[in-house]
């Protein structure tokens, strides 16, 4: 079990590890999570097994099949740790994309049977643009997106594709994804508390941070896991994330969510990827600025100001533009926010 205290070390070590996790006759330990520290310090997630197999099952149920899981991200976040112990629940060893040259090869070598992965939206992405890729993935019972917002453009390209995305919601404290095309899992409770924040509940939540009770009593609170995102419930009951809590940044006393002017600008012709944050300006109080990978010819700032202005109110525009050739990424695929904010 060393390799699960924290979950690290040689992806089939860590695989073989699970397996002994799962199969163990006694409820064991639980396994210790490192978040991705996007924001910040990493944090140590301790998650139960019973929170882990809540998960699994409630995935099964809503995806309405099992098979094997092809794993293409590192299983040291729950995201891939999720994709292994779901495939090892299933019967099958998830299939290692390290161990293959291409994602044509390893989805063959997954055999007959329905087949899923999860992969994160910069990942599929770019194999859109690749036709063998495209192929492979219409295989795919299922495809789930996390770890970032998911475009429309992107779920669009994917289903003129005919790729079947799910897209998710969660968190390592919430076992990994709990919230599937805005749905809870059975079993998963939502609420949107003060402010907006989003609570989660119910079997799939974490049991604290390691050695830190101080932070595990301010998000656990009677049962309910407060996360860090801004969110709201149709009448439907479908949850809608509107991105961080601080990701609405104060900019000349105005509040600019940033993630919808993201959005925005991944909209234009002109940008293959875009991020953007607030960083502290001695005028503004927090500058809007935009991290962008052109297609192309890059438009210029005053071009993606008056692009943002057409949808959104006008104050929400980026005042500062920073082209990249990539957004920088963490292993697990999300943008390096601190790299970002380093860059401005």
């Amino acid at each position: 079990m060393d390799f699960l205290r924290p979950v690290g070390g040689p992806t089939p070590d860590v695989v073989a590890a699970l397996e002994a996790w799962l199969s163990a006759p006694d409820e064991p330990p639980p396994v210790v999570v490192e978040t991705s520290g996007s924001t910040g310090r990493p944090k140590r997630v301790l998650l139960s097994r019973r929170a882990v197999l809540a998960s699994v099952t409630a995935t099964q149920r809503r995806l309405g099949g099992s098979g094997c899981w092809l794993l293409t991200l590192p299983a040291s976040y729950v995201a891939g740790l999720q994709v292994a112990c779901r495939s090892l629940v299933a019967g099958h060893s998830p299939v290692l994309f390290e161990d293959h040259t291409s994602f044509v090869a390893a989805t063959s070598a997954m055999g007959d049977g329905d087949r899923f992965v999860s992969l994160v939206p910069t990942q599929l992405h770019r194999m859109l643009d690749l036709p063998d890729d495209v192929a492979a993935l219409r295989t795919f019972h299922t495809v789930l997106l996390g770890g970032g917002p998911v475009d429309a453009a992107l779920r669009a390209r994917a289903a003129e594709a005919g790729v079947s995305v799910v897209a998710t919601y969660g968190s390592s404290e919430t076992a990994g994804g709990c919230v599937y095309d805005g749905y809870a899992l059975d079993g998963v409770a939502l609420a949107i508390g003060r402010g907006g924040r989003i609570r989660i509940g119910g079997p799939t939540l974490f049991d604290g941070y390691e050695d830190d009770p101080e932070l595990t009593a301010s998000v656990l609170q009677d049962g309910w896991f407060l996360t860090s995102d801004a969110g709201r419930l149709d009448e439907d009951g479908r949850l809608h994330v509107l991105g961080r809590i601080d990701d609405v940044v104060v900019s000349g006393g105005v509040n600019v969510p940033t993630p919808a002017v993201a959005a925005r600008l991944r909209e234009h012709p002109g940008v293959a990827a875009a991020e953007v944050l607030g960083v502290p300006d001695a005028e503004w109080g927090n500058r809007v600025v935009a991290f962008v990978v052109a297609a192309g010819p890059g438009p210029s700032l005053s071009e993606l100001r008056a692009w943002v202005g057409e949808a959104h109110p006008r104050s929400w525009a980026p005042r500062q533009l920073v082209e990249l050739t990539a957004i920088p990424l963490l292993e697990n695929g999300k943008p390096d926010r601190m790299r970002l904010r380093a860059m401005a």
